[in-house]
């Protein structure tokens, strides 16, 4: 069906979950960056790709595919080893549950495109979107770790990656770049160092893909 693509990229955390979520999967795809510091997810030409100008998008099996849990629902769905949400119907449910909590509660409100335009249009002063940020994060991170700890094991639910820690680890990540503590949060700290253990997890960080573009 041709070449999977991923329009990426490197520190977004939605497009940082797809990355892990192709690499436990096994997929071979090709980096396509696209700046969002440069404004290129705007661009005529990658909106004609995604009206919504956002990344990441995915070109795989003839599709193009937007939304990072749309995204990991169809790779789940076609490419079911290693399972990412487990069959039971409530087990299922609860993981979907924290996956939905990061990337609907937490990281919509701390959105790159948020903050600038907290910035820019709203003319906020750094001190006060820091502290929009930090609110936002700590109370999601503190429910999260409240529904997270009773069901929890080596991971967010049980002892194999779900999608819940695919979105944990790089919004984990994006807490410790604007100096959010993360120790309140054991339960989560826990899955995200044994995620972030694995070999997909750690090709898929930021760092990683930034080392990779630099020698490109």
């Amino acid at each position: 069906m041709g070449q999977t693509v991923l329009y990426d990229y490197f520190r977004s955390s939605a497009a940082y979950r797809v990355r892990i979520a192709l690499n436990l999967k096994g997929v071979d795809y090709e980096r396509r960056p696209v700046s969002l510091v440069d404004g290129a997810q705007k661009s005529d030409e990658y909106r004609a790709l995604n009206p919504q100008g956002l990344v990441p998008m995915l070109e795989i099996d003839g599709l193009k595919l937007t939304q990072t849990l749309s995204i990991m629902v169809y790779l789940d769905q076609t490419r079911p080893e290693p399972l990412l949400m487990p069959r039971d119907p409530a087990d299922g449910a609860h993981v979907r549950g924290m996956a939905l909590a990061i990337a609907c509660d937490i990281h919509p409100l701390n959105n790159l495109r948020v903050l600038k335009y907290l910035k820019g249009e709203l003319g906020q002063e750094q001190e006060a979107i820091d502290r929009w940020y930090a609110h936002w994060v700590n109370e999601g991170l503190a429910a999260l770790e409240a529904i997270a700890a009773p069901r929890a094991g080596a991971f967010l639910f049980g002892d194999t990656p779900t999608i819940a820690d695919v979105c944990l680890v790089p919004q984990l990540y994006n807490a410790r770049r604007f100096n959010i503590p993360i120790t309140p949060y054991p339960t989560l700290r826990r899955a995200d160092e044994t995620a972030s253990a694995l070999p997909a997890f750690a090709a898929a960080h930021p760092d990683r893909v930034a080392q990779e573009e630099a020698v490109q």
